[in-house]
């Protein structure tokens, strides 16, 4: 069994250690999003963030913006990482995919923390940052805002918790011309926690590059 499940993951450049974790930490994003985020009404930046300020203010089809601008942001990754990062983010898309529905299929089981929208900031941002970082440490994405921070990571040569905090910060700032202060603030919140959290994971952005080339 293990044999041919390291056969398979071989197609896609991943070792079985680095399956596990990639399915980890896409099983915590999609259960903090399903639990927290959406009970809470915290909005995200990013690419999510986007598709919904396009469709508030230009009545763009979610389904169609967010997969083309997904689409643009894995586009501009390959071109600087290759086929191995397409691999991986192949891998983690459709993972994250799958717990998501499934966790949407089961409900909310924690208490809404609506009311409590600090709680929910913190312990949402703590929930995306481990999460995604177990994913990009692993040298893939969940989805477009991953792939877009590793590309201004390495294009502006700066750190990715820095490169995630912009994306997002950029996006919400935005998201202001329809969603009061109040509710953006907390959203600045779990961005700043979720950016200082994939901080800790080791990410070599270089190392990718010699795999392209490779």
């Amino acid at each position: 069994m293990y044999i041919l499940l390291d056969s398979i993951l071989s197609r896609f450049s991943l070792k079985r250690d680095s399956f596990f974790r990639i399915l980890l930490g896409c099983s915590i994003m999609s259960f903090t999003v399903v639990n927290i985020h959406l009970q809470a009404g915290i909005t995200e930046g990013g690419v999510l963030g986007l598709t919904v300020l396009l469709y508030k203010l230009l009545d763009f089809d979610p389904s169609i913006a967010s997969g083309a601008l997904d689409f643009i942001c894995f586009l501009l990754a390959f071109s600087r990482f290759g086929k191995n990062f397409l691999k991986k983010t192949a891998v983690a898309s459709l993972a994250f995919a799958v717990f998501y529905k499934i966790f949407m299929g089961i409900g909310a089981f924690l208490p809404s923390f609506y009311n409590m929208p600090i709680i929910a900031s913190v312990l949402g941002g703590i929930g995306i940052g481990i999460g995604c970082g177990l994913v990009i440490e692993q040298g893939g994405a969940a989805g477009g805002d991953d792939a877009l921070a590793l590309v201004i990571a390495d294009k502006l040569k700066v750190h990715i918790s820095k490169a995630y905090l912009i994306s997002d910060l950029v996006v919400l700032f935005m998201s202001l011309a329809y969603i009061p202060f109040n509710r953006i603030f907390f959203s600045i919140i779990t961005t700043v926690v979720s950016s200082i959290l994939v901080g800790q994971f080791e990410v070599n952005l270089e190392g990718k590059k010699q795999e392209q080339s490779a």
